[in-house]
């Protein structure tokens, strides 16, 4: 390839070099196995040990102790949206949302399929620019939990100030910006995340869950939809996705390397743009509008020409999205912006 192409794409997205070279050395032959690892039992030595050093390697990186669980499920942060009203939202209870984009809004769909839901805030009259004050959300000794987004790819959005709240456990999906900065995760009673932005490759889930909470998930739904079956079989309860947790497990340990998250968030902050509300821009998302939709296109065109792939906005929204996420090479960054400073002064 004569020149290098830079991979801005919101998801699946880039993996670090050393993380892809470590996978294309092992790849045909995991530890002296002879298997592939795609081939390898998700009941064999080696499979389980990678199974736990990424469960160990999740709570350490993130700050966790040993009353979390951490799961590695199919299905997707989508299939969560459903799964978790199905745990822990019982009949007596009610389920409170923040609405803030379009993963938000499936999220609420699905609970309001399960029951009684509520939208405590949202961002939804200024089409999504900003992420709605989260310091008077009001819950009760009956709100099952509070459900937010932590970060939004589409409209560029990002929760920088979480609400203390004591009385009603706190569930995030933290798909696109999870390990990306220091922060109190403890504070959360569950996490979920597709590995697919900022942990991996697409095809497995992350779900960690305090065991207090699980220990209050219904028990009257199908047991391939508990939560609490995954944890008692330490993911292994049906066959996992193999490879998508190896890579999680060699993500993990990049992150380790590079000195965790105070590190990642030094490196994440150098970059920190935005066209939304200031105080919601996201560091994993930079979303921005040209004056017009055909030099949108003229821009596009050009970044492809120069080696910038995945610009494109969501479908829903049109403009230009930048996805920065943890593995895009600091010099990427650096060569997008020197083109969007020429791009500038030629039009």
């Amino acid at each position: 390839m004569s020149k290098e192409i830079y991979n801005f794409n919101p998801g699946p997205s880039v993996i670090s070099d050393e993380v892809l070279r470590k996978i294309k050395d092992e790849f045909l032959d995991y530890d002296g196995t002879g298997l592939p690892i795609v081939s390898i039992s998700h009941r064999s030595k080696e499979f389980i040990e990678i199974n736990e050093t990424a469960a160990k390697l999740m709570k350490e990186v993130l700050g966790l102790g040993d009353n979390y669980h951490v799961l590695f499920l199919g299905g997707g942060a989508s299939t969560q949206f459903a799964l978790v009203p199905m745990n822990f939202l019982h009949e007596t209870q009610t389920a409170v949302y923040v609405d803030t984009g379009a993963w938000s809004q499936k999220a609420i769909l699905e609970s309001k399929n399960i029951g009684q839901t509520i939208v405590a805030a949202s961002s939804e009259d200024k089409n999504y620019c900003y992420i709605p004050s989260l310091d008077n959300i009001k819950t009760d000794k009956n709100s099952a939990y509070l459900h937010l987004t932590s970060n939004n790819t589409i409209f560029g959005t990002q929760i920088h100030d979480y609400p203390k709240i004591s009385d009603t456990p706190i569930i995030c999906d933290m798909s696109s910006d999870i390990a990306s900065r220091q922060m109190d995760y403890s504070q959360f009673k569950m996490i979920y995340a597709g590995a697919q932005k900022n942990l991996g490759a697409a095809g497995v889930t992350v779900a960690i869950i305090r065991d207090d909470f699980l220990q209050t998930a219904r028990e009257n739904i199908p047991v391939m939809f508990k939560y609490k079956t995954h944890a008692e079989k330490n993911s292994l309860y049906n066959t996992p996705p193999v490879f998508s947790i190896y890579t999680v497990k060699l993500v993990l340990e990049w992150i380790k390397s590079l000195g965790g998250l105070s590190e990642m968030e030094k490196i994440n902050e150098n970059f920190y743009k935005g066209t939304a509300e200031t105080d919601s821009r996201s560091w994993m998302n930079i979303t921005f509008r040209l004056a017009s939709e055909d030099l949108e296109k003229k821009f596009l065109t050009e970044a492809t020409e120069y080696g910038f792939v995945g610009l494109k906005g969501h479908r829903s929204v049109g403009g230009i999205r930048v996805s920065l996420y943890n593995a895009l090479p600091l010099l990427g960054a650096e060569k997008l912006a020197d083109f969007m400073t020429t791009f500038k002064r030629n039009n």
